[in-house]
């Protein structure tokens, strides 16, 4: 079947730089020839048939936005065989070939179910802050939520100085420590307390014997958010074990998701939203396009959301070496 018209949507939790696939995946679409459809609110708009047509001037001046114009919503019904079933025949009815889907990993393992079920070409894009997606060296969102958290914590840094205070940030990526381990050495953090290590080793204790060393009055501890042992959890720890500190969390929360994207993801964005469209054009099915090593890279969604995309330990060393 020769595909003519494609939908986009943005699905789960939102990212910064969607807006700029939105745009890359629409104008190389229409360049190409093909319709171009966006659907509003992920899968649950694909369910309630929440489609509009785009022109090249639907993604006018979206590039340095924030967010997703497309909007995006978790979708319980999208989770059962007959809301998968109203949104194939709604993307049917509504003529598109095949979807663009930009999202983490529930929204590509939704993408990879239905494009079983339907024998629908799908193409994945991976927007989201944490990371975790597998065979892409980034994520959409991921630089710039990192910068945030960075600024973030120069700011948190003035107030710890000037009170010789010891200060637990939490910040997002509860299955995947990238974004602490790498925002805790660019912002010159003492540690970073990360679900990866959480299996090894009492990562609190080894930072209390190593971390605060005579010539520090103050320090910050980055601490991937946890609904166990997050940063409150660590910080009422040190508070028992160790009173002679003066200790203060800072949740992130939802400051890291948004604000101005990156040129480092407005270009990721782009480029493989480009790319999206190129693997239609060369019959590419049900891949997530990534970039490996500056290279554009077709991996299917089976190795996408894998759950064990490679963390780099050697990250913990160059931290330990610099946080003395």
């Amino acid at each position: 079947m020769k595909i003519k018209t494609i939908g986009i949507l943005t699905s789960g939790g939102d990212a910064p730089g969607m807006n700029a696939a939105i745009r890359a995946v629409t104008r190389a679409g229409i360049y190409n020839g093909f319709k171009m459809k966006g659907i509003y609110r992920g899968w649950e708009g694909l369910i309630n048939n929440e489609i509009k047509e785009f022109t090249t001037e639907n993604v006018s001046g979206i590039i340095n936005t924030g967010g997703t114009i497309l909007k995006t919503a978790r979708s319980k019904e999208f989770m059962t065989p007959e809301g998968r079933q109203k949104a194939y025949d709604n993307m049917i009815a509504a003529g598109i070939d095949a979807l663009v889907v930009i999202g983490g990993n529930g929204s590509l393992t939704g993408a990879k179910i239905f494009a079983q079920e339907f024998d629908v070409c799908c193409i994945g894009l991976p927007g989201t802050i944490d990371n975790d997606l597998y065979g892409t060296d980034s994520t959409i969102g991921y630089d710039t939520t990192m910068n945030t958290i960075m600024e973030c914590v120069d700011r948190i840094r003035d107030t710890a100085s000037s009170h010789s205070r010891i200060f637990f940030v939490e910040v997002m990526g509860r299955d995947a420590g990238f974004l602490a381990q790498n925002s805790a050495i660019a912002c010159g953090a003492e540690a970073a307390i990360i679900p990866e290590e959480s299996t090894d080793v009492d990562q609190l204790a080894q930072f209390m014997e190593r971390g605060i060393r005579k010539s520090k009055k103050s320090c910050i501890v980055i601490v991937s958010e946890s609904p166990k042992c997050g940063a409150m959890y660590y910080a009422e720890r040190v508070k028992k074990e160790f009173p002679e500190y003066d200790v203060r969390v800072s949740i992130l929360g939802h400051l890291q998701r948004g604000g101005t994207p990156t040129a480092h993801d407005r270009i990721l964005a782009s480029r493989t939203g480009v790319g999206a469209i190129e693997a239609i054009m060369q019959g590419q099915r049900n891949v997530m396009i990534g970039i490996r090593y500056n290279e554009v890279v077709y991996v299917p969604f089976s190795e996408a959301i894998r759950s064990d995309k490679p963390f780099n330990k050697k990250l913990i060393k160059v931290l330990d070496n610099l946080s003395i």
